[in-house]
């Protein structure tokens, strides 16, 4: 992946797809980049206005294209779908994007594509492995942005709670992007120091966290409800994570990751940090669990297993 011209193929224009295209173009990221959409004036207005920021970041060639485009992409980022409505959960969302899933992935890979896909869409985790499951390709260059929203809300959350950059906030939210995540409190660290021995010192009690977890996970309702959509944060952790395989960094980002015996689970693509490089998923970094947090770690393992099942047998009947 360090060769000198690298394309990235943008498949999905909506509000998360054409923030994520603005934050490729600002961070200078890749030098070739086609935008699909089935509404084709929305591509092409999007590429004429991006490459006008070219000027002030770095050469980019952005254009409308097609799904012939992805035959020679390095990764395709997919964040075509329904999007979630003021109410609705990202689980309720599942019939109608796994089937916008199946229609995009036969396109792209009869293009000749063999990069690695990125999806983010929701619910995440299943349209992850459905992007695996359509395309064929290995489970390790076909992954989702999974609960790295979630983690940078909680980081967001913790460093104003304790007046320190959020950066510097070594905390995870893991399992589903959805309801049954969870914050892996009893493992973060800021400073190298345990959070839960910082908080202790700093007067903020188990329930001041249990109520910042729940802010945490309940953010996009709030963000939805107010806005209608959330784009900006989600498009920069797509960007985030491209970055991560373009330059090769083995980074270490919270993800939806195949796994493979790690927390006990394995054939199922679920939040848990990971090592990012130009393969893909180099591998899963399984946490240290209390038993409690385990225990929420499998159950939301369960849960998407049951709607990934139910929506294979849904696809089966079409």
């Amino acid at each position: 992946m360090s060769k000198l011209h690298q394309k990235v193929a943008l498949i999905g224009d909506g509000a998360v797809g054409s923030s994520f295209a603005f934050a490729m173009t600002q961070q200078g990221l890749a030098e070739e980049m086609p935008i699909i959409d089935i509404v084709k004036k929305q591509t092409t207005g999007d590429a004429l206005d991006l490459e006008d920021a070219t000027v002030f970041t770095a050469p980019k060639k952005i254009y409308s294209g097609d799904y012939s485009d992805c035959k020679d992409a390095d990764v395709a980022v997919i964040t075509a779908g329904v999007p979630q409505k003021p109410g609705e959960t990202r689980l309720q969302l599942v019939n109608k994007n796994f089937k916008i899933m199946k229609s995009i992935i036969k396109p792209l890979m009869n293009s000749g594509f063999d990069g690695i896909i990125l999806v983010i869409a929701n619910p995440v985790d299943i349209l992850t492995a459905a992007a695996q499951k359509f395309s064929g390709l290995p489970k390790n260059r076909v992954f989702g942005s999974g609960t790295s929203l979630d983690t940078s809300r909680l980081r967001v959350a913790l460093g104003k709670k304790l007046e320190v950059d959020p950066r510097d906030v070594n905390a995870y939210i893991l399992a589903e992007h959805g309801d049954s995540e969870f914050a892996a409190f009893n493992e973060a660290t800021i400073a190298g120091k345990p959070l839960l021995e910082l908080t202790k010192e700093e007067g903020i009690t188990q329930d001041d966290l249990a109520e910042l977890e729940d802010q945490t996970i309940h953010k996009a309702y709030d963000i939805i409800n107010n806005k209608g959509a959330t784009y900006y944060g989600v498009a920069t952790c797509g960007m985030r994570i491209v970055r991560a395989i373009l330059r090769d960094e083995n980074a270490v980002l919270p993800i939806s990751a195949p796994l493979n015996g790690e927390y006990g689970e394995k054939d199922i693509y679920i939040g848990t940090p990971a090592v990012v490089n130009a393969s893909g998923v180099k591998r899963a970094i399984e946490i240290p669990l209390t038993d409690e947090e385990a225990a929420k770690f499998h159950k939301s393992a369960a849960t998407l297993r049951q709607i990934w099942d139910d929506a294979v047998a849904e696809d089966a009947k079409n």
